[in-house]
């Protein structure tokens, strides 16, 4: 897959520059008056993933209006938007030109921006192959809880001294600042794409993946359901088809099936019950049957969502005693999110990032932990 050649894309400019300015003052003004005020801030975008994070109260401080793309250039395969920026128009534009996010990021609703994207650190089925969101951050404009704007990175793939702070952003839930502008490295979209489904046990699909991931195939996604074992290939049609003759099963003719996959729009999803995601090596072992009713594996195996009647503490214990961790969510309530404990090190540390970035901590408060 070579990266297209051509002229820089026009693309839509929903503010002007006047007007982008206009709207980056009001919303330093409104962070400076709240930190001033020692007044919590809740952020939002699209408020398509206000069901991820613990619940918070505050005032409002929406980048729903601060959108558009700000430049985008195919040949470098880089793109900069503003953080209110809807994500459809994002890949509408990146398609165009026969590119795409290599992340493969889930919308969750047609309202999904770009800095709640960024901000959730979410990553679709291409996660393991192609990288995470994080992965693709190449720098970010940002207001931290003082009202000061701060930039880090910038739009090439060389350009960290030091800590790599956008980076940082990713997944940390506005807890450390309000994105504003974000530099994202893209990819071309795969020429030819083909799922094989193939029957077998978990231990034989594990397996399997370890065997196929030592030979240099196109795999760029992987679903186990039901005994079921689902391999997307992706790349030239070549490629792709003879990668298929090595992998056999059968041919997967659902057109909307990762889609589904990745909007959690799958039937295993279809469930009143809380989810439990299970980040794990991907060769650790089976969840037990005392811990998981029913399980859906992505990425390998190091992606497990499960059902379950046990004791939350039962879970992430057993999560953390195989190398993972374990997050509980409830898409059918905002704010219902439990994350894994942070342990005796890692909480400290997270405390004075958090210090450093946000020292009256009025950004988001207790979105991702009580003590953050």
């Amino acid at each position: 897959m070579e990266a297209v050649a051509t002229e820089p894309a026009p693309v839509p400019q929903s503010l002007t520059q006047d007007q982008a300015n206009d709207q980056i003052q009001l919303l330093t003004d409104q962070v400076r008056l709240a930190f001033a005020k020692q007044q919590p801030l809740v952020i939002s975008g699209g408020g398509s993933k206000g069901f991820y994070g613990r619940p918070v109260k505050g005032e409002k401080l929406s980048l729903r209006g601060y959108q558009g793309i700000i430049s985008y250039e195919p040949s470098e395969l880089v793109i900069t938007a503003r953080a209110g920026t809807p994500l459809h128009i994002i890949e509408a534009v990146l398609a165009e030109q026969g590119q795409m996010l290599g992340f493969e990021p889930p919308h969750y609703a047609a309202s999904a921006t770009l800095g709640g994207t960024i901000a959730c650190g979410l990553s679709g089925a291409r996660r393991p192959y192609s990288g995470a969101a994080r992965d693709f951050v190449l720098g970010v404009t940002m207001i931290n809880g003082k009202g000061e704007i701060l930039r880090f990175g910038g739009q090439v793939m060389k350009n960290v001294a030091g800590y790599d702070v956008s980076r940082l952003m990713c997944g940390a839930q506005g807890t450390l600042g309000v994105l504003l502008e974000i530099s994202l490295k893209v990819i071309p979209m795969p020429a030819h794409e083909e799922t094989r489904v193939l029957n077998c046990t978990q231990q034989q699909m594990q397996t399997l993946l370890s065997d196929l991931g030592r030979q240099p195939l196109p795999v760029s996604a992987t679903l186990f359901h039901n005994d079921r074992l689902y391999i997307r290939l992706s790349g030239t049609a070549t490629g792709v088809h003879s990668a298929a003759q090595i992998i056999g099963g059968d041919l997967l003719s659902a057109d909307q099936f990762w889609l589904q996959a990745k909007e959690q729009q799958h039937p295993f999803f279809d469930s009143e019950q809380v989810c439990w995601r299970l980040s794990l090596p991907p060769a650790a072992p089976a969840v037990p049957d005392d811990i998981a009713k029913q399980q859906l594996i992505e990425w390998g195996g190091a992606q497990r969502w499960i059902y379950s009647d046990a004791d939350h503490c039962r879970i992430t214990q057993w999560a953390e005693a195989n190398g993972g961790h374990a997050i509980a969510v409830d898409r059918s309530i905002d704010g219902y999110t439990l994350f894994h404990p942070l342990n005796s090190g890692l909480l400290p540390l997270s405390q004075r990032i958090k210090q450093s970035f946000d020292p009256a901590g009025i950004l988001n408060p207790g979105r991702l932990y009580p003590d953050l």
